[in-house]
């Protein structure tokens, strides 16, 4: 399956069948995860673990005892990174038929953190559970995905813009770009709050964060990893096209509402 079908299909999962994850499967996983490479070069550890050794659990999940988990250092760009490594996980693990979803905040972190070893100086961001999807969904999960309308996404022309925020990009326009950022608007974010904008100018699309209330607390921005997310999509769908893209950190100044943050940008090499 290509990577665009693959972002296309993928959904979270948090009902799965009960069958525990092969171990084949566990090991494609982490030694994927070992090898995923962020744009920011910033280094994170990997563990596929188990539940029922751990005492872990997450209200929201039923019928796996395997979560992976990733542990950083918290220095700046930290979440953008996991969020691009760590969706790369997660495409990787659809591919294999494993069922993924992103949680932060519903499981007993004391427990997780203890499980990943965590120093003082370490974050753990996110985790997943890892396991083969029920054939139906639990009601608490269809509740789920019904409040945050899970299966929807903003307009492509709310999302991406011509030159300026003033100016609508529309898929006409977008042109070999198209469908690299379908790629982007796919993306899945925490409580499906898409906090992407992209504006493509010249032969560069440059990436900004729209801020919501209740996701950064000073410390920690949640929908940096979001971020980092809507980047790996943004760079896997290019390089599956064959558009070669050079990621960069330069911001060209474009004017901005209040809300709006500049984050990283891609130039296109062609």
């Amino acid at each position: 399956m290509s990577i665009l079908d693959t972002i296309r299909k993928r959904r979270s999962v948090r009902t799965f069948d009960g069958v525990p994850l092969k171990q084949e499967d566990a090991q494609k996983i982490i030694e994927f995860a070992e090898k995923v490479e962020d744009p920011y070069d910033i280094p994170i550890s990997w563990k596929i673990l188990d539940a029922k050794k751990y005492g872990l659990s997450s209200p929201v999940i039923v019928g796996t005892d395997c979560y992976i988990a990733g542990k950083m250092h918290r220095v700046p760009h930290a979440e953008e990174a996991f969020g691009y490594a760590f969706e790369k996980i997660v495409l990787f693990a659809e591919g294999l038929g494993v069922g993924t979803t992103w949680i932060a905040g519903t499981m007993n972190r004391d427990a997780f953190e203890k499980a990943m070893d965590l120093s003082e100086e370490e974050v753990m961001p996110c985790v997943s559970p890892l396991g083969y999807p029920a054939s139906r969904m639990s009601l608490r999960e269809n509740l789920m995905r019904k409040g945050i309308k899970a299966d929807t996404r903003n307009e492509f022309e709310e999302l991406f813009f011509d030159g300026s925020f003033g100016k609508p990009l529309s898929r006409d326009a977008a042109g070999k770009l198209a469908d690299v950022l379908e790629a982007v608007r796919f993306a899945p974010s925490a409580v499906n709050m898409q906090p992407w904008r992209a504006v493509l100018s010249g032969n560069s699309v440059h990436f900004y964060e729209k801020h919501s209330r209740g996701y950064d607390d000073g410390r920690w921005d949640t929908q940096k990893i979001d971020m980092g997310i809507a980047l790996c999509h943004f760079e896997v769908a290019a390089m599956e096209l064959g558009i070669p893209v050079s990621f960069t950190i330069s911001d060209p100044g474009l004017a901005t509402a209040k809300d709006i943050e500049y984050i990283a940008s891609f130039e296109i090499l062609e």
